[in-house]
């Protein structure tokens, strides 16, 4: 097999190499062993389905099921695979594709061009699995089957006919593997870099083309141009929110709903949040900033308390810390400036235990992210979430570990859906100035995250954009922004 094979769309696009897969596979192997898994038992994977347009025949652009592209780099729909836990060799399973497929689809490739391109030890047809695995003879098929505790769907098992003669283990997998994906290998880090820098270059191109007129969905446009075209960036890791302003307070703005579709005004807030996606690692990255290009002082102030708490979580940021104290960590920070703006009164330790934070900021701080823009892993066994108001939606509650690769992203925002109840109650009304706060009705939001990957002895921010208000408005009046340094990577 080859061992240079690699994923790229072509030049001045990241070569990945597709060695990192099985280095993936020897990791998860390994990791099976030390856990007392038997060394005969087998890897068993399906990856994602073709999938059509409702009872029509319009095929969707494909995206490969997450784990097992993290093992795998398979790119084509209706394949398997097995990783034997002994030695780390792999096999996959393909379609058999009817002649037809030549016709409409162009050349069936056999199973030695995948076996090469792909760095495995065999190829076999997916009709042949059950044969296959019988003269392999495992201990026991280690099927995936386990719930996100990030969406709460579940991942699906392998299947194939015949599969009940074997013995099946559809407990112990699940828990590895996301561990596994939870702390990145230099070659994951490498990517990742590489697809942040591809997408703050295309925000900050975003930041100088934003006017008063342009319409919301216009800046996504812009957006998904510039990864696309620049860098090869066929998907984008989530919908982007382009949301001025009142809709920059809607957290999840962009769906179908409300799809981008206002347009900016002169002294309204501009939030961006998009992200590139490349062979399937994900970027994830807000700006918020004014349409016309300067801020007003109370967007100014507001934008300077979110700036503070990212800025305070970041130089916080080092293995042992319990992400949940960097959540509370930005909403003192974030309280201390809401304070001094006159929007709330008590102390901040009054203002904390009464949860007023959340009032601002109803999300989470942030979440993992890799092959998912909300990775797996954030709640292992063990690990339950906090009820209490906004740190309740955290989506990660574990200690920081090297090689975690995680977004920071505090926000404050106008939502009235959350204002009016907290006005309404007699107990958090005593605790905000309602007065200042009607001045604020239809600002919006400000919400600034960038990825952040933890290193050994802290972290380093792979997002580079504009983040001071100076920059900002140098940027948006025609200012020069230096890109990333050549090879500025985690260490």
């Amino acid at each position: 097999m080859t061992t240079n094979a690699q994923f790229s769309m072509g030049p001045g696009t990241f070569a990945v190499p597709l060695s990192m897969h099985r280095g993936h596979r020897r990791a998860l192997a390994e990791r099976l062993r030390s856990a007392g898994v038997p060394e005969g038992a087998v890897v068993l994977l399906q990856g994602g389905q073709q999938p059509q347009e409702y009872d029509t025949d319009r095929e969707l652009l494909f995206y490969q099921e997450s784990f097992f592209q993290y093992l795998f780099g398979v790119k084509e729909p209706g394949f398997l695979g097995a990783v034997e836990v002994g030695s780390g060799r792999a096999k996959l399973f393909m379609p058999r594709l009817p002649e037809s497929y030549a016709v409409w689809m162009g050349r069936i490739q056999p199973p030695g061009h995948f076996r090469e391109h792909y760095g495995v030890d065999d190829v076999r047809y997916a009709d042949e699995i059950a044969s296959v695995l019988q003269a392999m003879k495992p201990a026991v098929l280690l099927l995936l089957e386990g719930v996100n505790t990030d969406s709460g769907n579940s991942a699906q098992s392998a299947s194939f006919d015949g599969i009940g003669s074997f013995k099946t283990d559809r407990k112990t997998l699940y828990p590895h593997i996301v561990e596994c994906r939870v702390r990145k290998s230099a070659e994951e880090m490498k990517l990742l870099a590489w697809v942040n820098a591809a997408s703050s270059a295309a925000h900050v191109e975003v930041m100088r083309r934003c006017r008063p007129g342009l319409m919301e969905y216009q800046a996504e446009a812009l957006f998904l141009h510039e990864v696309y075209d620049k860098a090869g960036c066929r998907f984008t890791a989530y919908t982007s929110i382009c949301g001025c302003g009142p809709h920059s307070s809607v957290l999840h703005y962009g769906h179908q709903g409300a799809p981008n579709d206002g347009q900016m005004r002169d002294g309204d807030l501009f939030l961006n949040d998009s992200g590139a996606e490349y062979h399937g690692y994900s970027a994830d990255i807000t700006c918020t900033y004014p349409v016309n290009g300067r801020f007003t002082p109370e967007q100014r102030d507001v934008y300077q308390a979110v700036l503070s708490a990212n800025q305070a979580v970041q130089a916080a940021m080092k293995p042992g810390v319990p992400w949940p104290d960097m959540h509370r960590l930005s909403v003192r920070v974030i309280t201390e400036h809401l304070r001094d703006m006159g929007l709330v009164k008590g102390s901040v330790d009054e203002l904390l235990a009464a949860h007023i934070p959340a009032v601002f900021m109803p999300h989470g701080l942030g979440h993992l992210l890799g092959l998912d823009v909300h990775d797996v892993g954030g709640y292992p066994e063990g690990t339950s979430r906090i009820d209490e108001p906004g740190i309740r939606s955290l989506r990660c509650g574990r200690k920081l570990e090297a090689g975690m690769f995680i977004t920071v992203e505090p926000g404050v925002y106008f939502i009235d859906a959350v204002l009016e109840p907290a006005l309404a109650d007699a107990r958090t009304r005593a605790l905000l100035v309602p007065s200042k706060l009607e001045r604020f009705r239809g600002f919006g939001g400000v919400r600034i995250e960038d990825d952040v990957a933890v290193t050994v002895s802290g972290a380093e921010n792979f997002t580079h954009v504009p983040r001071e208000v100076k920059d900002i408005e140098a940027v948006m009046a025609g200012g020069a922004w230096e890109a990333r340094p050549e090879g500025a990577l985690v260490r």
